[in-house]
């Protein structure tokens, strides 16, 4: 079969469009399918915050490190883009306070504290006063906080839109609502992919960026998959009425739950974790949990206009690191296992899988990670 382009990228979520865009402005001619609208899996409920101080967690130093050198390019990918296509995307660095409810969650943010210190990280330990000083909204009940004030955020839509134009601007094409459903091979090399429209389409590379949909359906069939499972998050969209104030102008996180305030007065609170496979589904308590624990630091949340409540799947992986690199066949890549990182990473990895098709080695950041790494142990 003739192969078409040089790359076809098979998922156009914030992850496959910054491969895709990035490798079309190396000169490479790509394609990208998504068998529904770009963004309709993880990156369309996302959150978009850029917080890799906030997110840091004991024993997860190497993704601390990766989130760190991918907080770091934010600045001038989010610029970037805008200049090229001028759209926002809504990118601020708005900082983060991580506040304690009570003193259980004081004692626990401490020993965070403290990790985050011995890191080296800039993050500041707040009497309840001073949180209060800096975010009149908290409730006079909070028991202290962690500030990061490079932390910040970005819309992930307004970042797929901007990456879509950006990418066919530099000659890319994008597909949407066609399904890949198999792969195609011949002496043990990838040369392209099969659609549900009966089409054959050649392509030197074909990059797996499929998210929680990596480990599922005909294309992991067809070759060895990096083991990733989907992890179901619920969250609200919110809406700050007319003549109310926001509830704060940094992100505010709590050890249950989080809300990012935009620049137009959306609120996004989130996010559960619930290992229900790919169930979607909206439930009462997952609700009331994320508003029971917004309520109890941010009193005013509940005078926010509810517009709607969404539920999607992240991909996660074993060990919580994404799975970046070359495919057991030949010409086959993959980009996924973000986790709850995609929109944070998808400066580096777009930048990775092009440096990997161009030169055929993943820069210093990605290395650890490619997707052998799992093909190593034994089932």
């Amino acid at each position: 079969m003739e192969r078409a382009y040089d790359l076809i990228v098979v998922g156009a979520g914030v992850i496959g469009l910054s491969c895709a865009w990035r490798c079309a402005q190396a000169g490479m001619s790509v394609l990208a399918i998504e068998r529904d609208e770009p963004g309709a899996g993880a990156s369309g409920v996302a959150a978009g915050m850029l917080a890799p101080v906030t997110e840091a967690g004991f024993g997860e130093e190497e993704l601390l490190r990766l989130n760190l050198d991918a907080r770091a390019q934010w600045p001038a990918f989010a610029a970037e883009l805008e200049e090229l296509t001028a759209l926002p995307t809504g990118y601020r660095d708005s900082g983060a306070l991580v506040v304690a409810a009570d003193r259980d969650d004081a004692e626990e943010l401490r020993r965070l504290h403290e990790f985050q210190a011995e890191l080296g990280l800039d993050a500041e330990w707040l009497s309840p006063r001073e949180a209060r000083r800096r975010e009149p909204g908290l409730s006079p009940r909070i028991a202290g906080a962690i500030h990061a004030a490079q932390d910040g955020q970005a819309d992930p839509l307004a970042v797929l839109r901007a990456l879509a134009r950006a990418f066919e601007a530099a000659g890319g094409e994008l597909r949407s609502r066609v399904e890949v459903v198999g792969l195609d091979t011949a002496g043990g090399e990838v040369t392209g992919v099969a659609t549900d429209a009966g089409e054959r389409i050649g392509a030197r590379t074909v990059l797996i960026a499929t998210g929680a949909w990596s480990s599922d359906g005909g294309l992991a069939t067809e070759a060895s998959a990096p083991p990733v499972r989907p992890v179901k998050g619920q969250l609200l969209e919110l809406r700050v009425r007319r003549g109310f104030r926001p509830p704060a102008s940094r992100i505010v996180r709590t050890p249950r739950c989080y809300l990012v305030t935009r620049a137009d007065g959306r609120v996004v609170l989130g996010a559960t974790q619930e290992e229900q496979g790919f169930d979607t589904a909206v439930t009462a308590d997952g609700v009331f949990r994320l508003l029971e624990a917004a309520w109890e630091v941010l009193p005013d949340v509940g005078e926010l206009e509810l517009e709607r409540a969404v539920a999607g799947v992240r991909p996660g992986t074993p060990d919580n690191l994404p799975a970046v690199g070359a495919g057991a066949l030949g010409g086959l890549v993959w980009a996924t296992g973000h986790y709850r990182n995609g929109v944070m990473l998808a400066p580096t990895t777009g930048r990775a899988v092009a440096q990997l098709l161009e030169t055929g080695e993943l820069p210093a950041p990605f290395a650890p990670f490619g997707p052998e790494r799992f093909w190593e142990v034994p089932a």
